[in-house]
């Protein structure tokens, strides 16, 4: 009978103690996937793979994230991206895009993850993509990309001084910073972008905005040289080098132009929005000051891909 007793009791604290445990025992833990582009360009420039692996370590400890990456372009297994939160893009474009690979099946993969409101981000050259083989799906999850010839890539030294409230801005402070900047992306409904706008049951916030001199709509871009006169005869007007979105099926996106020069996750307000805007499509919480890990020079040069240095 006396242990008859005991147990009861202890049950019954055991129940007691959990109406109070802590909203930790019960948070909901986020995954990541951060997926690297295969090798290009010379040593320092479009470092994918080193540059995922950065961004892995500055947000591996942030509370109930648990961050994934994957390494040189689209992976075999992709037993790596079931229930994720949030996939990134962060590798080369264009006509050889890893998203377009496999006759569409990749592009049909992401779009049923977006049906499910995986939230999805584009980094530097991932922005680009045909506008025949993906331009439609890349309005629809992140509201625009780079469309050759309609947009431009000069490498300036944009200043972001002034940022939307929004939480992906959140401890991030005004600063300038040199890098291939792409700007006169293709959005949706052919809006300018410099512009938060609720359009086709998506709400759109440009995040980092900066006016382009003359001299840099005169080019020379980085390819083809250019200038190109709509560029050019859009003179004064502000540019969206980043973006946020969210999407009528409930999940979010981003695009981010700049990234050329991997020395620039060095730079603290750099670093600080895009690691926001990972963790804000995988609707984490963002911590009141932003994203905040120190970079040391010895974590810039590691993991760097063989580059003939």
């Amino acid at each position: 009978m006396k242990r008859s007793i005991a147990t009861l009791t202890l049950i019954s604290l055991t129940l007691f103690s959990g109406l109070f445990a802590s909203d930790d025992a019960f948070a909901e833990t986020h995954k990541i996937v951060l997926v690297a582009g295969k090798p290009s360009h010379p040593a320092r420039m479009h470092e994918f793979n080193a540059g995922v692996q950065l961004m892995a370590k500055c947000l591996q400890d942030q509370p109930d994230v648990d961050v994934h990456f994957v390494l040189n372009g689209w992976p075999k297994d992709e037993s790596v991206f079931e229930d994720t939160d949030a996939v990134v893009f962060f590798m080369d474009g264009g006509g050889r895009h890893e998203i377009v690979q496999e006759n569409g099946k990749r592009l049909k993969t992401i779009q049923s993850w977006t049906e499910k409101g995986v939230g999805l981000g584009f980094m530097h050259y991932g922005v680009e993509v045909v506008a025949d083989q993906a331009g439609e799906e890349m309005k629809r999850w992140v509201g625009g990309h780079y469309d050759h010839m309609f947009s431009c890539n000069p490498i300036w030294e944009p200043v972001f001084n002034q940022f939307p409230k929004h939480p992906i801005t959140q401890g991030v402070e005004p600063f300038k910073i040199k890098d291939e900047w792409y700007f006169n992306m293709r959005f949706l409904a052919g809006i300018e972008g410099n512009q938060p706008v609720d359009l086709d049951g998506m709400k759109f916030v440009p995040i980092l905005v900066a006016s382009p001199s003359d001299d840099v709509r005169d080019g020379p871009y980085v390819y083809p040289q250019g200038p190109y006169e709509h560029i050019e005869a859009s003179s004064g007007r502000a540019e969206a080098m980043m973006w946020a979105v969210e999407r009528a099926d409930g999940g979010r996106g981003f695009g981010f132009t700049g990234g050329h020069f991997h020395d620039n996750w060095g730079n603290e307000n750099f670093r600080k929005v895009v690691l926001n805007g990972v963790l804000w499509i995988a609707k984490a919480e963002i911590p009141a000051n932003g994203v905040e890990h120190p970079v040391s020079e010895d974590d810039l040069n590691a993991n760097l891909d063989p580059k003939g240095r």
